[in-house]
């Protein structure tokens, strides 16, 4: 690696399905920074590793070989967890870095940032506000990361996590989440599957994407009331479509958009990039 030397190592690797893995990284020779739930850290690989699990061409193949493929993850650890930090990766079939960081196995080296960065934390999120967070695929990896905290902590907010996905294989959490819910009798998990018919196991729960779940009323009958912009702040990450939909949404009922200049109770994060 020409520009940066390679500072962590995989502990850990766990294939969910072909394309979906967990990784757990290590710093070598630094400590992990302090961070907020919700943020992110840069990962890096050079060009010289081979891409995996796809057939398809690079969109946008790399000009310098030596150069290293940098794109921001978001952490699913949770921060009170200092021995790693755990990221939620998916393959994109005609990406740089997501096919070369599926090669990789336990023992494995590359670089991560040694500051983690990102707004879409829970930090101007008062804590008498109801959060909602709506993700599709792997936009649920940097609420994994504010649910693990929080429940760690003693949760004192309402909590509802809706997570929508092609199949149940990819859920990524839904174990974990269920478990979360059974013990944290404020947090809910709501999973809706898009193709269930797809799936080998009969699926019983929720059907349709993950939007149907707020249209429908189902976060309405789980908590007893209907969210409004007095009492939640809603989270959004995932495919652009369902956080357009969601936005207009959101808007008709009241909710305001998020930003610098405004504190408005709509977070949205696209996580569909070519990776």
């Amino acid at each position: 690696m020409a520009d940066k030397e390679p500072n962590a190592i995989v502990t850990q690797r766990i294939e969910i399905t072909p394309d979906l893995i967990k990784l757990r990284v290590v710093p070598e020779g630094w400590e992990l920074p302090e961070f907020t739930p919700g943020q992110f850290a840069s990962l890096g690989l050079p060009a010289t590793i081979a891409r995996v699990g796809t057939d398809l061409p690079e969109e946008r193949p790399p000009k310098n070989p030596d150069k290293l493929i940098l794109r921001a993850y978001s952490i699913a650890s949770s921060s009170v967890a200092k021995e790693y930090i755990e990221f939620y990766i998916g393959l994109v079939h005609t990406g740089s870095l997501s096919p070369r960081l599926l090669s990789l196995k336990v023992g494995n080296k590359l670089w991560m940032s040694e500051k983690f960065k990102g707004m879409f934390t829970l930090a101007e999120v008062r804590a008498e506000f109801n959060a909602v967070l709506i993700a599709t695929g792997t936009g649920v990896a940097p609420y994994m990361s504010m649910i693990r905290t929080e429940i760690a902590g003693g949760l004192k907010r309402r909590f509802a996590a809706c997570h929508g996905a092609y199949h149940s294989s990819d859920l990524g959490y839904p174990s974990e989440l269920g478990t979360l819910a059974a013990v944290a009798p404020s947090f809910i998990y709501l999973p809706t599957l898009s193709h269930p018919h797809e799936d080998p196991a009969p699926w019983n729960g929720h059907t349709g994407f993950v939007q149907k779940l707020w249209i429908d009323g189902v976060l309405d009958n789980a908590w007893g009331f209907h969210p409004s912009a007095a009492d939640t702040h809603v989270f959004l990450c995932g495919h652009p479509l369902m956080i357009e939909e969601m936005t207009k949404l959101l808007v008709k009922e009241g909710f305001v958009k998020h930003s610098k200049k405004t504190l408005g109770q709509i977070h949205a994060e696209q996580y569909f990039v070519k990776v």
